[in-house]
């Protein structure tokens, strides 16, 4: 299933958004609906965490934190 949804961005930022796209072979949409999925990933595992935080696992919240960061450093690079 698929749904449309209509947002408004600075003329600037879109143009940016367009160009992104464009240098990484894709469609506008086709980058939205990646980087959308990054995002969300990032915001499910930060709710993951902050469950695990509230329950006193330390060490497993480290390791959360730990993959977090090897996945920050990979899609810097």
């Amino acid at each position: 299933m698929s749904s449309t949804l209509t947002i408004r961005l600075p003329d600037d930022t879109a143009q940016r958004l367009k160009a992104l796209a464009k240098s990484r072979g894709l469609s506008t949409n086709k980058l939205i609906e990646e980087l959308s999925a990054h995002a969300l990933a990032a915001w499910d595992t930060e709710n993951h965490f902050r469950a695990l935080a509230a329950t006193g696992d330390v060490n497993r919240a480290l390791e959360i934190l730990e993959r977090l960061d090897a996945e920050d450093n990979q899609a810097g690079a």
